[in-house]
């Protein structure tokens, strides 16, 4: 039985275009298309659609207002399409803090090396966003505030639609999940850097777990999630007047230093380096000898601080779909560092974690809401 999609956006041809991609797989439908949010709405109570796909900008009703009104009333998992730009990142991020579960950038040249190859990324995405339908239920996100000078302490993360993920999405045998904790007793253990990876649903976590971060947080901590660069630097703007600790869009040159979050440029690969007695960053190009096709790279970041720190890492993944970020945890363990993995029920998408969880990696599942207090136990913070 194919899953039911339904196409928004405001041009003819897009649509057209987007219904003939989506069909040449054979587990996709498309039961409709609309012309702007308002029509997305009423046609999604009519024909119950597995996942839609929304364009951000459109007449009568934009993107984001829809993903907030169809969030309230009938959940269903949505893939947004916006532009490469910096305002398009920031519509883009709007969005993924009202409910939607993934993006792509509208130009499919963007998505990857050829239009096969891109159409190949939105199917599978959209695959995988329609599995999702039957854990999604009806909530009320709040997006934060704009920081307008006020203190950050008054500023909260945005509430999230959790959804129990299943196996069937990360392409790995059925295995038994990690039993998830809400707190963790401290280790004692000694660390020089925090790193975070994640990808599908990775922008609202990783708000919510850098939000509960004090401001003196005593580690560096490295950030790597799947996204172009337009939208990390976006990201991380968004995330610096959200959290109490600084956020900066990592630079080549970029010395570590407690309290501060580096998010990884996106189209690029994010390494560690040691730089006397202290850690520096570099952004480079990918080597042709790398496998790895995203960029950045969570095994690619990991296995740097495996070569820089050794054991004193504390790696931490998080919802996504696919398994980055395995191998480079694997030998970050094998070193003595400890990997942490965000728990089942409350992961967009458990392919990233169930990697590390279901091979021994990690040491714990957490859920979202409290990986933030469990590295504060941890680093005695």
């Amino acid at each position: 039985m194919a899953f039911k999609v339904l196409v928004v956006d405001d041009s003819t041809f897009y649509r057209r275009r987007l219904r003939m991609i989506l069909e040449e797989d054979r587990e996709l439908h498309v039961v409709g298309e609309a012309k702007d949010g308002q029509e997305a709405i009423r046609l999604i109570k009519e024909l119950s659609p597995d996942v839609v796909t929304m364009d951000v900008e459109m007449p009568v009703m934009d993107g984001i207002s829809a993903v907030k009104s169809i969030m309230k009333t009938t959940p269903v998992p949505i893939l947004m399409f916006s532009s490469l730009t910096h305002a398009g990142a920031q519509a883009t991020l709007d969005a993924l803090e009202a409910g939607a579960l993934d993006f792509l950038p509208k130009k499919f040249e963007d998505i990857a090396k050829n239009t096969k190859e891109a159409g190949q990324v939105l199917r599978t995405k959209a695959r995988t966003l329609a599995r999702r339908k039957a854990f999604m239920r009806a909530s009320t996100p709040a997006a934060p505030p704009r920081n307008s000078g006020s203190s950050r302490d008054s500023i909260k993360p945005p509430k999230q639609t959790f959804m129990r993920s299943s196996s069937v999405l990360t392409g790995q045998k059925h295995t038994a999940a990690q039993v998830s904790v809400t707190d963790i007793t401290r280790s004692g253990k000694f660390y020089r850097c925090v790193a975070i990876g994640a990808s599908t649903g990775g922008p609202v976590a990783l708000q919510t777990v850098l939000s509960g971060l004090p401001k003196h947080f005593p580690l560096p901590i490295l950030v790597i999630q799947h996204m172009p660069g337009t939208f990390t630097k976006a990201f991380a703007e968004r995330l610096n007047g959200q959290c109490e600790i600084d956020v900066l869009h990592a630079a080549s040159g970029d010395v570590l230093k407690p309290g501060v979050a580096y998010i990884a440029p996106g189209g690029k690969q994010c390494v560690v380096q040691s730089k006397g007695t202290s850690s520096s960053l570099v952004i480079r190009d990918a080597l042709n000898n790398e496998i790895s096709a995203y960029k950045p790279s969570v095994d690619i970041t990991f296995t740097s601080l495996e070569q820089t720190y050794g054991g004193e890492v504390l790696g931490v993944i998080l919802t996504g779909m696919g398994s980055d970020g395995m191998l480079g945890s694997e030998k970050l363990k094998a070193a003595g560092a400890t990997i942490w993995a965000q728990d089942q029920a409350t992961s967009v998408v458990y392919g990233m974690p169930q990697a590390v969880a279901s091979k021994g990696i990690s040491s714990h599942s957490i859920s979202l809401s409290n990986i933030a207090q469990c590295l504060r136990t941890e680093l005695g913070c």
